[in-house]
């Protein structure tokens, strides 16, 4: 499959996974805020790597995935039904922690700033 292709088909997938999740009643991935950081496509359009983040930490997403992988065959056929995929590649969850270190480095600039700031002013 021509590389363009995986990527618009990866982006596909990963907008239907986040409304998917959405939906799903399991209280280890409904009680969460997640995010699908990145699908990762093989080259045959067989297997998906689902990258998968939690605002609390990489402890609660360990936790979603869990849900997740419970509910694999679930989300696969929605994901199938709703993209109409000639051939629906099987997920793999894996939990990712970036957003957590987004939010750290959020942090250390926001305070890095107000640092800034206050001597700027003396």
């Amino acid at each position: 499959m021509a590389g363009y292709r995986i990527d618009r088909v990866s982006e596909d997938i990963k907008r239907e996974l986040a409304a998917i999740i959405r939906e799903l009643k399991d209280p280890r991935v409904r009680d969460v805020m997640l995010t699908v950081v990145n699908v990762e496509i093989s080259s045959d359009a067989s297997f998906a790597k689902v990258y998968v983040s939690a605002i609390e930490g990489i402890e609660t997403a360990k936790l979603a995935v869990k849900g997740l992988t419970c509910a694999t065959g679930f989300i696969r056929r929605e994901v199938g039904k709703r993209l109409h995929l000639r051939k629906t590649p099987e997920l793999k969850f894996i939990a990712d922690d970036s957003i957590e270190k987004g939010m750290d480095i959020t942090r250390a600039l926001g305070n890095m700033v107000i640092t800034d700031v206050e001597e700027d002013e003396e």
